[in-house]
């Protein structure tokens, strides 16, 4: 393999790494929309579906260059909502 070749498997590599991490961050900001909306309305929500994105993404980066995402708990949902 040419070193063309080798930077280009990397950066392809790469590439695709960071378009899986936007798909997983995209999962994760509609279910904190979808928290916070339940929240502003005063109806029950739950983080669970927050928690598993974050847990994916967290394991996504383990593979490669993407950032990590924090855990979210009610309470964190609660006060942006309080806040806000």
């Amino acid at each position: 393999m040419s070193v063309h070749e080798a930077i280009t498997k990397h950066s392809t590599g790469q590439h695709l790494h960071l378009v899986r991490f936007a798909e997983l961050e995209e999962q994760r900001e509609q279910a904190i929309e979808a928290c916070v909306d339940l929240c502003r309305q005063g109806l029950p929500f739950s983080v669970d579906a927050i928690n598993a994105a974050t847990a994916e993404i967290i394991a996504h980066a383990k593979q490669g260059i993407s950032p990590l995402r924090s855990y979210v708990t009610e309470d964190m949902v609660r006060d942006y909502v309080n806040k806000g």
